[in-house]
């Protein structure tokens, strides 16, 4: 079975949504997981937004790369900039993936407005995870 890390700065919104969309467009091909370089707990706009898309992120926990260094991940996924430079070296031949999502917990606005970003950026991963077990798994 293949492993997967999703990454991000604080593991709280682009990594949970990614998981969640791996995860079900994976099924059993994979084993996904989740981290930042720091932690931050999961967003609960996050929660919210994959629940109106039928998947529920409400048990995921917001976990920091360093707990995963002894899996030997076969592929790892980057969602944001920041994440990328931090990103410590994993001692595996882990094919790298960069997409750096805009972060929805940075919206500003009216609670539609921010409810409107959390959408589009879920969408955007939600097409992203797609293409990604398409093509990769």
């Amino acid at each position: 079975m293949k492993k997967v890390l999703v990454l991000c700065t604080g593991n709280s919104c682009r990594s949970q949504i990614a998981e969640g969309y791996l995860k079900h467009f994976a099924g059993d091909k994979a084993a996904i997981y989740s981290a930042g370089v720091e932690t931050h707990g999961v967003n609960p706009r996050a929660i919210e937004t994959m629940k109106e898309d039928g998947i529920d992120i409400s048990r995921h926990t917001s976990n920091n790369v360093n707990e995963y260094r002894e899996i030997d991940f076969d592929y790892v996924i980057t969602v944001c900039d920041n994440a990328k430079e931090r990103c410590p070296f994993f001692p595996s031949n882990a094919k790298k993936f960069h997409y750096n999502f805009p972060d929805p917990a940075k919206a500003t606005g009216t609670e539609e407005e921010i409810r409107k970003q959390f959408r589009d950026v879920r969408e955007m991963i939600k097409k992203y995870s797609q293409q990604f077990v398409a093509e990769n798994l």
